[in-house]
């Protein structure tokens, strides 16, 4: 399949052994089943892009008119979520609307990147929303306050931006360039070493790294540099 991303949701955080017995902290997540239900083309709409729903039981009640006819064009059935993902490059006229998309787009690739809503938490103040440090926690003194916010008489305003109490959480965080630990094609499954922004059942995105790390020199072992001989052999040829 030629499209660069995935419809999923998080199902949980739990943890692998590799070969060298190291122990990675890995987040499990459900990586469709999803379909095509519509392609963008730069003719009609301006750019390219395919339109991918996430395949859930959904009751019919539930989906309205506009959206069932949305979908009878493309032939798809219910879906729970719509996201657009980008093509890749050798896409055009190799998919259409209709067809299917699972997990083993990710086989040849190291590394993704996942968008998700983080967990809302309401009404913050600065200690929990913005990390305070507060102030003294002895007997008349407020601990969990920002303090001053404004300036003096110059300029006499509050500068935009300032961090304050306020709504925590609910915001789209993207994290880049989680290492794929593993892939189960049947389950529609794929595991990311590190954390997932959001709750157990929370829908995520997850598409191709933009712009993955490059390996360590000496990653495999054989041809690792001694960073030591290194300065060593690059010194001795500047006396020279």
């Amino acid at each position: 399949m030629s499209v660069t991303g995935i419809l999923g949701k998080k199902i949980g955080m739990t943890q692998v052994f590799d070969d060298k017995g190291e122990v990675h902290p890995i987040t499990v997540l459900q990586a469709g089943p999803c379909v095509i239900t519509q392609l963008k083309t730069m003719a009609r709409d301006g750019y390219e892009a395919a339109q991918i729903g996430l395949v859930e039981f959904v009751k019919a009640s539930k989906i309205n008119k506009p959206e069932a006819g949305h979908l009878a064009k493309a032939d798809a059935p219910p879906v729970r979520e719509l996201r657009e993902v980008a093509l890749e490059a050798a896409a055009e006229g190799s998919i259409k609307a209709g067809d299917r998309v699972l997990v083993d787009i990710f086989a040849d690739e190291k590394f993704v990147d996942v968008i998700g809503t983080s967990k809302g938490r309401g009404f913050a103040g600065v200690v929990r929303r913005h990390g305070f440090g507060g102030g003294p926690k002895s007997h008349g003194h407020m601990f969990q306050v920002q303090g001053s916010i404004g300036a003096s008489s110059f300029p006499s305003r509050v500068f935009p931006g300032q961090r304050m109490p306020g709504h925590f959480g609910m915001d789209q965080v993207t994290v880049r360039n989680l290492r794929i630990r593993g892939l189960d094609i049947e389950e529609n499954l794929i595991m990311v070493e590190g954390a997932v922004p959001g709750p157990r059942d929370g829908y995520v995105l997850i598409s191709k790294a933009k712009a993955p790390p490059r390996e360590r020199r000496g990653f495999a072992g054989s041809g690792t540099v001694d960073p030591l001989k290194a300065s060593k052999k690059a010194s001795a040829g500047k006396k020279k």
